[in-house]
């Protein structure tokens, strides 16, 4: 079983479907996929932080199960232990949002497997998932890429948390997840989430930038992660295209390769909305 998480408010749905298509597009494996997602209703911090519904995620599920019917998406909504362990935190309007803060809880839900891929939804799979996901983290809390930026900027071995391969076992151990948590209610942190992790880190192992691409895409790049980037020209300015904006992908980006998925995320988006109405 290969098991992976996705947490956030009902706007992630298009980057669960098209990372979710990515993943099965790129990779052979016959092992089934068991996809957690934690979500949360916030509605008392912004209106719009509705937690992603049972109807998104059934449907999540259905097209899952059209690559492999052992596939399976499980909802998991922890309102109450978000409630329980940061209302009203230092990080509560963290640069992304409080749904960043959710990957903390990990080690608190119940059935949680030992070996867990914390995925961002602005990723994409260039490759097959077994390359990152058969990583041996035994003795590890995590394994994660450096951050482009932050590893020139801050330190040589500083990660991106939008990829985190969790050896819950160890995790378990260390307190790694409660240690951070503890961070997040008591210091306002310039990455909330990832600077908590960061910090509280016993022992983590290092994986090439391929693992998580937040730039370029080569030919080896197992993930595509579409975070924030620095673009020079016509003038410098930072700007943030998530995959299901294919037009800016094309015209910015000049990216083909993912046209297979693209396409695919399309049809069933409209499928979804169709089928809402």
């Amino acid at each position: 079983m290969i098991n992976i998480l996705f947490s956030g408010n009902e706007k992630v749905f298009d980057g669960i479907l098209s990372c979710m298509l990515s993943i099965f597009r790129r990779t052979r494996t016959k092992e089934p996929f068991r996809i957690f997602i934690y979500t949360m209703d916030m509605i008392r911090v912004k209106p719009e932080y509705t937690a992603i519904s049972e109807e998104m995620a059934d449907f999540l599920d259905t097209v899952a199960k059209s690559f492999n019917k052992e596939n399976e998406v499980i909802r998991i909504d922890v309102t109450k232990d978000y409630e329980r362990e940061f209302a009203y935190c230092p990080n509560e309007d963290a640069y992304c949002s409080p749904y960043t803060l959710l990957r903390l809880l990990a080690d608190q839900i119940p059935g949680m497997p030992d070996k867990l891929l914390y995925l961002d939804v602005d990723i994409l799979f260039n490759r097959d998932i077994c390359l990152l996901y058969d990583t041996d983290v035994t003795g590890y809390e995590y394994a994660a890429a450096r951050d482009h930026y932050g590893k020139y900027l801050v330190s040589p071995n500083y990660v991106n948390a939008g990829v985190l391969l969790f050896n819950m076992r160890e995790i378990r151990k260390t307190g790694l997840l409660e240690k951070s948590r503890r961070l997040i209610k008591t210091k306002k942190l310039v990455f909330a989430d990832q600077s908590a992790i960061i910090r509280s880190t016993t022992r983590k192992k290092m994986l090439p930038q391929k693992y998580n691409d937040q730039k370029f895409l080569h030919k080896s790049t197992v993930v595509r992660h579409f975070s924030k980037r620095l673009f020079y020209l016509p003038y410098p300015h930072t700007d943030n295209i998530k995959q299901w904006d294919v037009g800016k992908v094309h015209r910015v980006f000049h990216y083909y390769d993912f046209d297979d998925i693209l396409s695919e995320y399309m049809e069933l988006k409209k499928k979804y909305v169709e089928e809402k109405r």
